[in-house]
């Protein structure tokens, strides 16, 4: 949608001051709020065809200051910069919350109702003093975000998935599942994915760890990334994801897209919801079965969470070897009962023992990550699926993260360090070309 239609939208449902009754759940009385409504509608009718961003933050200012002159209203200097640099983020950003988008100390936004709006800073979640004028304008901010792209919000449909241009990932969800009004919630994402030198610098992993998991995925062994919601475990997919080789044929496949590759052959494959008569939705399950006809090298799934965890075992035991996935689960056991809730959720009527055979010959390592209450990110676990005995899935830690306590700032100390336990894949990576020193599996 071009920049001049969705200004054209924005013109029938902006207020217009006193033609139309104020709301009754207005928090914040903004002084200048008439005028930058008189300023936009003064912006739709003059502003020309162009999609440069520049040219069209000079119009703003250009027709805003020229508006307010005509009109001899009195806007200190410092007040009508601050007017004008909110109707630059309300006509080419996502309005309130577009400069909580631009702050890079920001990594995640949640607007939870007109005046509540939280931010998470460093791990922290805090209250901002970012405010919308009622429900109304959260709903506008959330069309802007989601027409672009295809996808509805309505009360038929009343939650949505979506990304920003950026690839931030985006979920909205609307009255009447949402009983307090609009909410939004953003996990926006570094301009530059991080990698594992990052990681190691932010305490996440240590170095040996960082080459041992570069050897796990040149050596082609399937991954399962499993964590908390927050804990990091898109970003710590992006870093594995990016030791693939270049040569590679990838193929992702994701609800939102976000994974963020920076090898050339690389197929991005997203859901898509139902239409407005509820048909034509593409489940995650549908494309990991296409994505076996596509002559993929790996396979890269963002997260399973249902039935596709059958199709995503299938795939990784029958000669799709390095694929990688992420899944929610608290410990690399309770990742192996995850799975086996979400084969059945499949619909086959297959026994449990079954299952375990599936998921301890298919999947080789679990990356566990955490978040801790100090707001870090660790991983806490690295472990081996070691095969079955008897009925039982058997694991084996090779890392694992030791708190030791709290530091006088309150953050959690602890050494991540390994258990001392050569694992048995060593032996399938030697025969991929790959070997690991066993110095990096000696406790020190």
């Amino acid at each position: 949608m071009s920049l001049l239609k969705r200004l054209e939208a924005q013109k029938n449902v902006e207020p217009t001051g006193a033609e139309k009754a104020k709301p009754a759940n207005t928090f914040k009385t903004d002084p200048y709020q008439n005028l930058k409504v008189r300023i936009h509608k003064r912006l739709v009718d003059e502003m020309s065809i162009t999609e440069n961003k520049k040219v069209l933050e000079e119009a703003v200012a250009r027709i805003a200051n020229l508006v307010m002159d005509e009109e001899a209203v009195p806007v200190p200097k410092t007040e009508r910069a601050r007017v004008i640099a909110e109707l630059v983020d309300e006509v080419l950003g996502y309005g309130p919350i577009d400069p909580l988008l631009k702050d890079e100390s920001i990594s995640e936004v949640m607007v939870n109702s007109p005046s509540q709006v939280y931010v998470e800073r460093k791990g922290k979640l805090v209250l901002s003093d970012i405010q919308f004028r009622d429900d109304a304008h959260i709903m506008h901010v959330i069309e802007k975000i989601v027409a672009p792209l295809g996808r509805r919000i309505d009360e038929s449909s009343p939650m949505v998935d979506a990304r920003l241009p950026d690839g931030s990932r985006v979920n909205a969800i609307i009255p009447p599942l949402a009983l307090k009004g609009p909410c939004i919630t953003i996990r926006k994402f570094a301009k530059d994915p991080l990698t594992v030198n990052d990681l190691v610098n932010f305490g996440t992993l240590t170095k040996d760890m960082g080459e041992f998991l570069r050897a796990c995925v040149e050596g082609k062994l399937n991954i399962v990334v499993s964590g908390g919601t927050g804990s990091g475990k898109t970003t710590t997919l992006n870093v594995l994801s990016s030791f693939i080789p270049a040569d590679e044929r990838i193929v992702t496949i994701e609800d939102a897209a976000e994974i963020q590759l920076r090898q050339d052959h690389v197929v991005t494959l997203e859901t898509r919801s139902p239409n407005i008569e509820g048909k034509g939705a593409i489940a995650m399950r549908d494309l990991v079965r296409n994505s076996l006809r596509m002559r993929p090298d790996r396979i890269v799934v963002g997260e399973v969470r249902s039935g596709e965890a059958l199709d995503m075992l299938q795939a990784m035991n029958t000669g799709h070897d390095g694929s990688l996935t992420t899944g929610h689960a608290n410990t690399p056991r309770d990742m192996l009962s995850r799975l086996e809730t979400m084969v059945l959720m499949a619909g086959m009527d297959l026994p449990v023992r079954a299952i375990r055979e599936q998921i301890a010959s298919a999947v080789d390592l679990i990356v566990q990550q955490s978040r801790l209450r100090d707001g870090s990110r660790k991983i806490t676990h690295l472990t081996e699926v070691q095969g079955m005995e008897g009925d039982v899935v058997t694991l084996q830690d090779i890392y694992i993260f030791e708190p030791t306590g709290k530091d006088e700032q309150g953050k959690i100390t602890g050494r991540l360090k390994p258990t001392g336990i050569r694992p048995k894949f060593i032996e399938k990576l030697s025969a991929n070309g790959i070997n690991v020193p066993n110095e990096i599996f000696w406790v020190k």
